[in-house]
């Protein structure tokens, strides 16, 4: 699924949430409920 993807990418080029989170201007919380696959927007 899509959320695993993203996760799996995150991990695979060693970034946090966090780090993602600022290279895509939005919040970690937003990262993490893609990861949760509670949103997709």
């Amino acid at each position: 699924m899509l959320n695993e993807n993203i996760k799996a990418i995150r991990k695979a080029k060693g970034l946090s949430q966090q780090e993602l989170a600022v290279k895509l201007n939005i919040v970690r919380q937003t990262v993490s409920k893609w990861e949760q696959g509670v949103s997709l927007r």
